[in-house]
C-alpha cells in the first residue's frame, strides 16, 4: 500500500537486487534488510508513477539478476527505469526491449578517472539520449563507482558539464547517508540543483514527507528505499 503523506508523483520507490531477493543495504555495504517476494513489490507500489530497479549484483561484478528484471519490467504497472551493471551498448538495449522506459548508467559513465565519452557517445547513437539517465552518487562530495566501492577524484560539479551531452537527467545519490534512516542532505541537492541544467532524482537517507516537498521545491524526485519498506516515511 503506497504512502500517502507526500505526493505520489514525485516519489519513486526502489528495488534493489541482490541474490534474487529485493534488499535495502546501509551505504551500499550492510544488509539492513530482504524481501524475497520481488513481486509482491510491485502490488505494494502500484500507486507511484515510477520505479528504481538496480542490479546491485551486476553493478558490484559478483552475477546478474537479468531474467528477473525483465520479468519485472513486463509485469509493472508503472514505468520501470533499471540501472546496476548496464556496461554495453547491447545490454541497454535489451533492457529497453523488455520494457523499461529508461537505463541508469552509472560506473560505465566514468573511465580512467573522467566522463567515458566514447562509451557514452556509442549509448546515445544506440537507444538515444532521451533514455538515459546518468548516475552520479557522491560521498564526501566524491563520485562513487564500482557498486560504491571505489571514490573518483572528481565531484559532480566537474563532470556534469560534460555528461548533459549524453543524459536526459541524473539519479544523485548522497550515499553518506544511504539506508541511515537519518534523514539526507538538503544543502547537499541544493547546491547540485545550481550546478546543471537537467532535471534530478534526489536519493539517499530521505526519510520524511517534509524532505520530500522540500526535493519537490527544488523540482526534484525523490527516489525512496528504506522509509517506504519500513512503512516510516512521515
Amino acid at each position: 500500500m503506497a504512502e500517502h503523506c507526500a505526493d505520489l508523483d514525485v516519489i519513486i520507490p526502489c528495488i534493489d537486487l541482490q541474490d534474487g531477493r529485493a534488499v535495502q543495504l546501509v551505504r551500499g555495504r550492510k544488509l539492513r534488510l530482504a524481501v524475497e517476494d520481488v513481486f509482491g513489490l510491485l502490488d505494494r507500489f502500484r500507486d507511484y508513477p515510477l520505479l528504481h530497479v538496480i542490479d546491485l549484483d551486476a553493478a558490484m561484478g559478483r552475477g546478474s539478476n537479468a531474467r528477473l528484471i525483465s520479468q519485472l519490467c513486463r509485469r509493472a504497472p508503472m514505468r520501470v527505469r533499471v540501472g546496476g551493471g548496464i556496461r554495453t551498448a547491447a545490454r541497454a538495449e535489451r533492457i529497453l526491449a523488455a520494457g523499461a522506459e529508461k537505463v541508469i548508467i552509472g560506473s560505465a559513465a566514468f573511465q580512467n578517472g573522467g566522463v567515458n565519452h566514447a562509451f557514452l557517445s556509442r549509448l546515445v547513437k544506440q537507444v538515444g539520449k532521451k533514455r538515459i539517465i546518468v548516475a552520479v552518487d557522491t560521498q564526501g562530495g566524491r563520485i562513487l563507482v564500482r557498486g560504491w566501492q571505489e571514490k573518483l577524484r572528481l565531484t559532480p560539479e566537474n563532470v556534469f558539464p560534460e555528461l548533459e551531452s549524453y543524459a536526459s537527467e541524473f539519479l544523485c545519490t548522497y550515499v553518506d547517508a544511504e539506508g541511515t534512516m537519518r534523514g539526507t542532505s538538503l544543502r547537499w541537492f541544493r547546491q547540485l540543483r545550481n550546478t546543471t541544467r537537467l532535471p534530478i532524482t534526489a536519493a539517499g537517507g530521505i526519510r520524511s514527507a517534509r524532505e520530500v516537498r522540500e526535493l519537490e521545491r527544488l523540482g526534484m524526485n525523490a527516489a525512496v528505499g528504506m522509509a517506504l519498506y519500513l512503512n516510516r516515511l512521515r
